[in-house]
C-alpha cells in the first residue's frame, strides 16, 4: 500500500519531544514558532502547513490551573505569616506569578500543536447521511 504525502518518508516523532522543543511535529527540524507564541505558517524544512493546528486557549487554561496554584499559595502564606501592605504583595507575589505562568506557555502550546498532528485531530465535521439500501437491490 502506498503512503500518502502526509506520511511519506517521515519518521513518527514523539509529540512531547518535538512540541516541548518548539520543532515541527513532522520532521522535528523546522521551527514551530516565530516570536513568543505565534505559530509559523509552514515548516521551513519540510513545508508542513501549520493551519491544521488550533490550540486556542488550551495552553493558558493548563497554565492557569497548574502553575497559578503555587503562586496563590505563596501569596496566601505571605498574607497569613506577615500581614503585609498591598505593595509588599505586589513586590513579592507578582514575580512569583510571572515566573510560574509565562515560561510554560510556549512549550505547552508546542506540545498541543504536535499532539494535534500526531493524533490527526481536526475540527469536527458533520458526516453526510448514509444512503439507505433500497429493497430493489
Amino acid at each position: 500500500m502506498a503512503k500518502s504525502a502526509f506520511q511519506a518518508d517521515w519518521p513518527v516523532l514523539s509529540p512531547l519531544q518535538t512540541g516541548l522543543r518548539g520543532r515541527c511535529p513532522r520532521c522535528g527540524e523546522g521551527r514551530l514558532f516565530h516570536g513568543f507564541l505565534n505559530l509559523r505558517d509552514t515548516c521551513d524544512v519540510c513545508g508542513l502547513d501549520y493551519r491544521f493546528a488550533d490550540p486556542a486557549d488550551g495552553p493558558a487554561f493548563f497554565v492557569m490551573m497548574f502553575a497559578c496554584i503555587p503562586s496563590v499559595v505563596f501569596a496566601l502564606w505571605v498574607e497569613t505569616q506577615f500581614e503585609p501592605t498591598l505593595w509588599v504583595h505586589l513586590v513579592t507575589s507578582l514575580p512569583v506569578l510571572l515566573i510560574t505562568c509565562i515560561p510554560p506557555l510556549r512549550p505547552l502550546k508546542g506540545w498541543l500543536v504536535a499532539s494535534q498532528f500526531f493524533y490527526k485531530a481536526e475540527e469536527g465535521r458533520l458526516a453526510a447521511p448514509a444512503l439507505k439500501a433500497t429493497a430493489a437491490e
